[in-house]
Order: C-alpha cells, then structure tokens, then sequence
C-alpha cells in the first residue's frame, strides 16, 4: 500500500465518522437563526412601540411649547399694559411730601391738608403793688387744621379753622381765581395791614407780632380781594365787612398795599406801605389795648378803653431786607379815629425795628410773595446737622395817648433765640422788658410809671 493510498483511505474514514456531528450542527444553527429571527421580530415590534410613543411625547412637548410661548406673549402684554397705565398714572398725578402729602393730577386738582400746633408758657413778672395777675402761665396758642389746594380753570380755594382755648372759630375761607399776574380772592382772609401782619405766625421772629398789630385790631375779616404781581412788584387791595365771627353788621373797610421787592446780588430788599379806613355802624365802639408780649396773659397795662367812633383812618410803611445771615426790618403805623362831637380826633402810634443773625453755617430767613417766609436749615436734625439757630433783637413801641385820651405808652425790649430742627418745627425762647407810662394799673403811691419782665418759650409744629 502506498503512503498516498494511505491518507485516501485515512480521509475517506475521517469524512465517514464527521458526517453525523455536521447534521447535528445545521439543525442548532436552524433553531438558533429561528430565535434570532423571532428576537428580532420582537425588537422590532418594540422599536415601533417606542417611535408612537417618541411621536406622542413631540407632540405633547410641541402643545406645551405653543402654550408656553402664548403664556409669555399675554405676560409681555401686561407688563406693557402696567408700564403704560404707571407712565399715564405718572403723568395724571403726583404727590409731594411738603410737611403732609400733596396730591396733584393732570387735570389741574390739587389737595393738601394744613395745620400747626403752638404750644407756650412763661412767666410774666409785675409790680406787687399793682395787684395785677402775673406769674406762670400757659396756653394751646394756636391749634388748627384745614386744608388747601387748586381747581380746574384757575381755582383756588383754602380753609382752616382753630381749636385753641376749647372754641372752634374759623380762620381763613377762601375761594381764589389766578388770571395771569392777578388773583382774585374771596371769602375771609387778612386784610393787607402790614409786613409782619402777613407773615404768618410760623415764621415770625418773635413770640408775638408787634404790639401794635394786636392793638389796632388786626384781623381777618370777610370781602374781595384783588393781587396782583409781577416782577418786583407787588400790589394788594380789598374792600371788607368784618369778621365772620362778629357778622352781621353794617361795618366795611377798604384796605391796600404797595411792595417794591427787589433783589440786589444775594440781597433781597423790601420797601412798602399800606392804607386802611374802616366806616363803623351808628353806636360802634373801638377800644386798644395790649398785653405785655404773651398772649397767655389776660393783663393790659395799656388801654384806651371803649371810645365812640364812626370811622377809623390808618397809615403804614414798612422796610425789611436780607442778606445772607443778616436780617432787618422795621415798621411804623399810624391810626386815626374819629369821634363823634370830638375837638381833635386821636391819631395813635405803633412802630417796630429788630435785627436778627444766623448763628449756624448756610442759613438765612425765607422770603416770599412780600413777606417773611419759612427758614429751611442748610444742616436740619436727621441729616447729619443741628438744624438753624438764630438771635434776634427788637425794639417795640406802642402809644395810646393823644388829644386828651391817656391809654399810656409801653416801649418793649426784646430777646429771642429760635432754634428750628428740620423745616417743620421750632423752638423759641423769648425775653421781653416792657417799660411803661401812664400804664393804666397804678403802682404804690399812684405810680403809673414802672416795668414788667416776661419770658416765654414756644413749642411749634407745622404741616
């Protein structure tokens, strides 16, 4: 046998015995491609399961995205919508903190509600001889509430009304009409007697006005008024009955007053005058009197007592001016009455001069509208400052005595230190000397000549 024969008959033997085991193989790969196939028909099934479901969650996530963006768009409309009706309400009305809130709107309305508290007290020294009340004493001097503002077409109006001493009375009611550099006034509202009669009690250097605008009665009183100003003038005028507090009667006043007001530099200077003639009813009295400086004492060292009268005639000039720290400022006041079947008819006398300084850094005494104004300290309490302090001095006279009527003389000498914390409140210390002749109380031995001390403090608010 040959070695070739050999591997013939080795291979056909091999072939022989390999041939069961090959069947076996193909029928496992048969079953195996089978599952794969059946595997995979499942996947597929799965796949097709997953792409629905994939396709569902797009449009879903689709659906929320539209309203996501519709929820934005009505988002972006509001908030335009907001900023238009805040930019319209910025335009249409405002407020302004002056104290209390102001209210303003386009539409030419305006409100503000007003008011001040003064609260005094003191010690009032006179002879013991006199028998006269003196000592300490106080008072709620002015407690008043109201409130002021503008109408549409150039409108005003303004009320206030005082609750001091338990009793309501009305200060001022006032309707106005502004036509250019003129404004019209009617109601009741202060006559236009002088530069200290004017100026309100909230910015007054002292305790009290001079003395003689008390005596000569002085007073809101109920009429028309006209104002006009432009540049640095200033002209006022009315006619009035009296106060509505002692209406009806058939009294009537005429009243007007002259201001040249200008400003040189940083100075500010005021020259003026005044006219006052009242026509009194059949039977009228007029009485002057005053108190030594306090208005919490009931005590008059001088007095005319009640004169009959038919008229009165009065005549004022007035001088102030302003500079930096420094103020000044001085009046004088002439009043006539007439009496009936009187040889002479007394002319009396009041007058005033005072000087002031601002003791703190910036500060300086408000002016406005022909008046003395409100001080602003350069440095108020709160802000870091001690707010404005300032020293003043004043000589005081009045006189009631003339043509045989001896109402006697008092000639005041006055200190004040007012110390304003921020723009709305005060405190005032005031010392006054009041020397007087022919006082209408006598002393020991018939003295009529002799001196009274006062001194007084204020506590003020103001809004």
């Amino acid at each position: 046998m040959t070695i070739r024969t050999s591997y013939f008959a080795l291979a056909s033997a091999l072939a022989v015995a390999a041939s069961p085991v090959a069947a076996q193989d193909a029928d496992t790969l048969r079953e195996e491609l089978a599952q794969m196939r059946a595997d995979m028909a499942a996947m597929a099934q799965r796949m097709d399961a997953l792409e629905a479901e994939l396709a569902e969650a797009e449009a879903e996530a689709t659906a929320a995205t539209a309203q996501a963006s519709a929820a934005v768009a009505v988002a972006e409309a509001a908030k335009a919508e907001a900023v238009a009706a805040k930019a319209e309400a910025s335009e249409g009305a405002s407020i302004a903190f002056k104290g209390m809130p102001e209210i303003k709107d386009k539409g030419g309305w305006s409100f503000k509600p007003r008011g001040r508290l003064q609260f005094d007290a003191g010690i009032v020294s006179a002879p013991d001889s006199t028998g006269r009340e003196d000592g300490f004493g106080s008072e709620a001097r002015r407690a008043r509430l109201g409130a002021s503002g503008d109408m549409p077409g150039g409108f005003g109006y303004k009320f206030e009304f005082d609750f001091a001493g338990g009793d309501l009375t009305v200060t001022d009611a006032i309707i106005s009409y502004e036509a250019g550099d003129a404004e019209i006034m009617v109601g009741q509202l202060n006559t236009f007697q002088g530069l200290e009669e004017l100026t309100s009690s909230l910015h007054t250097s002292f305790i009290e006005r001079s003395a003689f605008t008390d005596a000569f009665v002085f007073e809101r009183r109920v009429g028309v008024a006209v104002e006009y100003g432009s540049g640095d003038v200033l002209l006022q005028g009315g006619v009035f009955t009296d106060n509505m507090a002692n209406l009806s009667n058939k009294n009537w006043s005429a009243d007007g007053r002259a201001v040249f007001m200008p400003k040189l530099g940083d100075t500010q200077i005021h020259l003026g005058g005044s006219v006052h003639y009242s026509d009194l009813e059949s039977g009228s009295t007029v009485r002057y009197r005053q108190r030594p400086l306090v208005h919490f004492s009931s005590e008059r060292f001088v007095n005319t007592g009640n004169l009959d009268a038919t008229s009165e005639f009065g005549i004022g000039t007035e001088a102030a001016f302003i500079s930096g720290p420094f103020h000044a400022a001085a009046e004088a006041y002439w009043q006539n009455v007439r009496i009936p079947g009187a040889m002479d008819n007394p002319t009396f006398f009041g007058g005033s001069i005072e000087a002031g300084y601002f003791l703190t850094k910036g500060d300086t005494r408000g002016y406005k509208g022909g008046k003395f104004d409100r001080t602003k300290p350069a440095n108020p309490v709160g802000e870091g400052g001690m707010g404005s302090l300032q020293f003043n001095l004043r000589y005081d006279r009045l006189d009631l005595s003339d043509a045989g009527i001896v109402g006697g003389t008092q000639d005041g000498y006055m200190a004040s230190l007012v110390w304003k914390p921020t723009d709305y409140t005060m405190l005032l210390a005031n010392y006054g000397r009041l020397e007087y002749s022919d006082a209408v109380f006598a002393a020991a031995s018939g003295l009529r000549d002799y001196g009274v001390d006062t001194f007084a403090m204020r506590a003020q608010i103001d809004f």
